[in-house]
C-alpha cells in the first residue's frame, strides 16, 4: 500500500499491486485516527460555504466564472425611453402649413398671371413691332407667357410644397417619443409624433425590432428598424433612457429581420 501525504491531513491512497485502482481522496484530522472519505475532485466540486455565498457557473469548455445574464422578462411594464418634443413638432407643423400655402399661392399666380402677361405682351408686340425675347445662357428663349413655361413653373411650385409637407410628416411619424417594454418582455410599444404635436402608439413583438447601431456609436439619433415598416424609427439621444442595461438587451440589440 502506497501512501502519499500532502499538507496537514490530505492523503492519497492507491494500490501498487498488479491491478490498477483509481485513486481516492481522503481527509484525516490530527485528533482522529481513522480517515474519512471525501468525494473525488472535479471541476464542479465546491464547498458548501461557497455555494451559499456566491453561485458559480463554469463554462462548457473553459472553467471560468460567468454571471447570469440580465433577464428581459420584466414583471410589469417598463418605460425604456422618453423624449418630449411636442413644442418642436407644433412648430414643424406650422412651418409645413405655411410652406404649403406659400407654394400653392405661387403656383396659382404662375398659372393665371403668366398667361395674362403673355397675351398682353403679344398685343403690344403686334402694335409696336416684334421685340427679341430674352435668351438663357444655353441659347433657349425665355417666354414667360408660353404654355411650356407656365405649366413647368406651376408644377415646380406644387412639387416643392408637396415635398416639404411629406418630409415633415415622415420625419414626425418616425420620431419616437416613448418606448415601453411590456410585461413578460415579449412586446414593445412605440409612441411616435404627428405634425402639430399629436402622438400615436403601436405595439409589436420584440423580435421584430432591430437596432442598426449601438447608442454609443451614433452622434445624434439611434436608428431602429421595424419589420414590415419602411424607413428607420429615430430615437433622439437627447432623450432619457431610464434603464440602459435593459434597453441594450431588448430594443437596443441587433437582430436579423
Amino acid at each position: 500500500m502506497l501512501r502519499c501525504t500532502w499538507g496537514s491531513g490530505v492523503r492519497i491512497w492507491g494500490s501498487v499491486s498488479g491491478r490498477p485502482r483509481s485513486l481516492g481522496l481522503f481527509w484525516s484530522c490530527a485528533s482522529r485516527g481513522a480517515p474519512c472519505l471525501v468525494r473525488p475532485w472535479s471541476w464542479g466540486a465546491r464547498s458548501r460555504n461557497s455555494v451559499e455565498k456566491t453561485p458559480w457557473r463554469w463554462g462548457a469548455a473553459r472553467g471560468v466564472q460567468s454571471s447570469s445574464p440580465l433577464d428581459a422578462r420584466v414583471p410589469q411594464d417598463v418605460l425604456l425611453f422618453q423624449h418630449d418634443r411636442v413644442r418642436f413638432f407644433r412648430l414643424l407643423g406650422l412651418f409645413c402649413a405655411a410652406q404649403v400655402l406659400f407654394w400653392t399661392y405661387l403656383a396659382h399666380f404662375a398659372f393665371h398671371s403668366l398667361r395674362a402677361t403673355g397675351s398682353k405682351r403679344q398685343d403690344s408686340d403686334s402694335q409696336q413691332g416684334e421685340r427679341p425675347l430674352p435668351t438663357l445662357p444655353g441659347g433657349a428663349t425665355l417666354n414667360p407667357g408660353s404654355n411650356k413655361w407656365r405649366y413647368g413653373f406651376t408644377a415646380s411650385c406644387l412639387t416643392v410644397g408637396s415635398l416639404i409637407l411629406v418630409g415633415g410628416f415622415a420625419f414626425s411619424r418616425r420620431s419616437v417619443s416613448r418606448v415601453i417594454l411590456h410585461r413578460g418582455g415579449q412586446e414593445v410599444s412605440l409612441t411616435t409624433y404627428y405634425l402639430f404635436g399629436l402622438t400615436s402608439s403601436f405595439t409589436i413583438p420584440l423580435r421584430h425590432i432591430s437596432c442598426m447601431s449601438h447608442r454609443s456609436e451614433v452622434p445624434a439619433m439611434i436608428p431602429l428598424k421595424v419589420k414590415g415598416r419602411r424607413f428607420y424609427f429615430l430615437l433622439d439621444k437627447e432623450g432619457r433612457i431610464t434603464n440602459a442595461k435593459l434597453f441594450d438587451i431588448t430594443v437596443g440589440a441587433y437582430r436579423k429581420l
